[in-house]
């Protein structure tokens, strides 16, 4: 009875003194204190292209409109979509990433198994042994005995200045990086496959292009040559005709190798060989450019923003350890204790008059390790400083994306307006130079030199485009792609109840 009543008075205690934790209390830091993404206001919407239809239609910004979880949705292509489930399903990166949260989840109970609880064994065990009797210091014949015992045994440290509960939480912060790095792999994966999918869209329409002024430049070959047979051109135009021609040709190598990268880029992206993948016919023309542009709330970016919600997990962990080795320099309370049976016959094992038990306390204080605990808790505070500097980079790099995309936007559709004025300014004056020089009205220079500019400008449109749908897509990405209105990855930060500035 004794020795039940010190056990009720000692576990009340150990329970109070459990409750305190040294270390900084973690607080996420605040967002800047912005509310825009530039230095100059943003217009309302971008200049519109009358004529060109879809990719030349003006975008409006919505500022603080959510982006919807599924984002690429907007451009309105079956194939992007099918793309990215794709991608989704058999994606080795994402797989792997995957496959981190559940190794960081495993991690955290075997800390919360290990340091949280007790540690319980259970043991049986039996042994023979033949004793000399002058061991004891008699004389007479050796002695045989048997023993036998049965138990168990319990052990457990308490936490009393939180030591275990601040490696338990440091172990729960890598979770959550290991989770913002899954999004953030899921994040990059999506954008990645929509800005891949432009590209070979880019690429196919420059190689049709290209394609296109080589079969005009040979009918125009054609042309000069029966030109020169009559007597009506010199063979300086044939030959020069035959160098523009080559020229022309020297161009679409070059792109179809671009395309055929990009088309092997966009097969390992949704985890095909690229020998195996059956990629679906991919044209700008069947992009839709998206009219509205969600703009998120600044003050909301830094929790939006998967890579930044990462180096907060590392700021968090970094802190949490500042309490590990704390608690490492102050004293140690460990709790014992043992209950069974020792019997020489296995029959009389669980008799009461064979029970045997013990409990006891343990404490223990460093004294002296070398200035080695102190250096542990300064090469925490470091790692925690350290940490906290990436997270301000994070930060900045975060809000540097969205602006250079918001800018990126505004001045493609600038760019993509003249290149398209250009063009058609430049195919009309083709068309017109061309029927002037069969009439003999202007000289095959002037032809020439028509010809250049109006498959440059061509090729220019189609370039920009292109960059319309693909920082388009860059911008969704940079506000963070939607993760949190998708259930599947969505995950949401501990409350913070109090914050302790570290010194």
């Amino acid at each position: 009875m004794r020795s039940l009543s010190t056990l009720c008075a000692v576990v009340p205690v150990c329970v109070y003194l459990a409750g305190c934790m040294v270390g900084p209390d973690f607080c996420p830091p605040p967002p800047p204190p912005t509310k825009a993404y530039t230095e100059k206001p943003m217009p309302k919407a971008t200049v519109a292209t009358q004529g060109a239809g879809n990719p030349g239609k003006a975008q409006y910004f919505i500022a603080g409109r959510d982006i919807p979880g599924e984002w690429w949705e907007l451009f309105h292509s079956p194939q992007i979509n099918a793309l990215i489930d794709k991608g989704i399903v058999n994606n080795p990166n994402l797989a792997a990433a995957q496959a981190a949260l559940r190794q960081a989840q495993e991690a955290l109970n075997v800390q919360i198994g290990n340091l949280l609880f007790p540690a319980v064994n259970a043991s049986v065990s039996g042994e023979r042994a033949r004793f000399s009797s002058l061991s004891f210091g008699a004389t007479g014949p050796s002695t045989v005995l048997d023993v036998y015992n049965a138990g168990a045994s319990v052990s457990y440290l308490v936490d009393v200045f939180g030591g275990s509960r601040r490696q338990v939480e440091s172990y729960r912060a890598q979770v959550d990086y290991a989770r913002y790095q899954l999004i953030a792999t899921y994040l990059t994966l999506t954008s990645n496959i929509v800005t891949t999918a432009v590209t070979v869209a880019s690429l196919q329409a420059q190689v049709d292009a290209t394609r296109d002024l080589i079969r005009e430049s040979e009918n125009q070959l054609a042309i000069v040559k029966k030109q020169y047979h009559l007597g009506g051109a010199s063979l300086q135009n044939v030959f020069t005709q035959q160098t523009q021609v080559s020229v022309t040709r020297a161009l679409l190598p070059p792109l179809e190798t671009s395309l055929a990268q990009s088309r092997h880029a966009l097969a390992v992206l949704v985890g095909d060989l690229p020998s195996n993948s059956q990629l679906p016919p991919l044209t700008l023309d069947a992009f839709n450019l998206p009219a509205e542009i969600p703009i998120g709330i600044p003050s909301l970016l830094v929790r939006q923003r998967p890579d930044v919600q990462a180096a907060e997990a590392q700021l968090h962990s970094a802190s949490a350890q500042i309490g590990v080795t704390t608690a490492a320099l102050l004293p140690q309370l460990t709790l014992n204790g043992a209950y069974g049976w020792t019997a020489q016959t296995p029959s009389g094992l669980f008799n009461s008059i064979n029970k045997v038990w013990s409990f006891g306390a343990n404490i223990s204080q460093p004294l002296f390790h070398g200035g080695a605990l102190l250096a542990q808790r300064r090469q925490a505070i470091a790692a925690f400083q350290q940490s906290q500097a990436l997270y301000k980079q994070a930060v900045l790099q975060a809000f540097k994306n969205v602006a250079d995309s918001l800018r990126a936007l505004e001045n493609d559709a600038r760019e993509f307006k003249a290149q398209k004025e250009a063009e058609v300014s430049a195919l009309s004056t083709y068309v017109l130079t061309k029927k002037q020089y069969r009439l003999g009205g202007v000289s095959y220079l002037t032809l020439l030199t028509a010809e250049q500019q109006y498959q440059q400008a061509r090729v220019n449109r189609i370039k920009a485009q292109a960059a319309r749908y693909a920082d388009s897509a860059a911008l969704f990405a940079a506000l963070g792609g939607g993760w949190w209105n998708k259930p599947q990855v969505t995950f949401t930060n501990p409350d913070c109840k109090q914050k302790e500035t570290t010194k």
